[in-house]
């Protein structure tokens, strides 16, 4: 199988990767001892890491199977960990926590239906699911942010709505190519 990746190697974005995955605990930790500067400070690295992984994979010509995997997985372990413990903490509206995983959740059971049914998926991720990340990512820096300064706290409930609105946008257009990928599956 010649994708244009290779499938195990062990290269700077596969570690920059896990580099993010290591910073997920370490963030959590930070969060529920309120030590939000700290926790900022890993955020930052976390998110930097998955600039720098993907940036590097493709100027480089090191993508590799493994890391098409843990990327996204990355990713979500890094926002969705953040948003659960920002909510846990009453410092972000626990409705927002529940959008930004049930989205999260709603694909990964997709991946899975479709997986079981046609045996296997390739996903592409949507200019919706890249804004999403993009917005994801900005709150919770932004949050976090404002937890250690007065920076932006106005700003908070505009991007709590337009956070929860493009994260419920990209759950039901992902929810839609599912659907139309089922109904092509059946249909042939």
């Amino acid at each position: 199988m010649d994708n244009g990746r290779s499938t195990s190697k062990l290269n700077i974005p596969n570690l920059l990767t896990l580099v993010r995955i290591v910073c997920v605990p370490v963030l959590v930790i930070c969060l529920m001892e309120g030590r939000f500067g700290e926790a900022f400070i890993v955020f930052v690295v976390g998110g930097v890491s998955d600039a720098l992984d993907g940036l590097l994979a493709r100027t480089l010509h090191q993508k590799t199977l493994i890391g098409a995997i843990l990327d996204p997985i990355a990713d979500k372990l890094l926002l969705d960990s953040t948003f659960v413990v920002l909510a846990a903490i009453n410092t972000i509206p626990r409705w927002l926590a529940v959008v930004v995983i049930s989205r999260d959740v709603i694909i990964v059971a997709g991946v899975l239906i479709l997986f079981l049914i046609r045996g296997s998926v390739r996903i592409k991720p949507t200019i919706s699911s890249k804004l999403t990340t993009l917005i994801q990512l900005g709150t919770a820096f932004t949050v976090l942010l404002s937890l250690e300064t007065a920076w932006f706290r106005d700003l908070l409930p505009i991007l709590y709505a337009a956070t929860g609105t493009i994260t419920a946008l990209s759950g039901a257009q992902y929810l839609t190519i599912g659907f139309r990928l089922l109904n092509s599956n059946t249909e042939s």
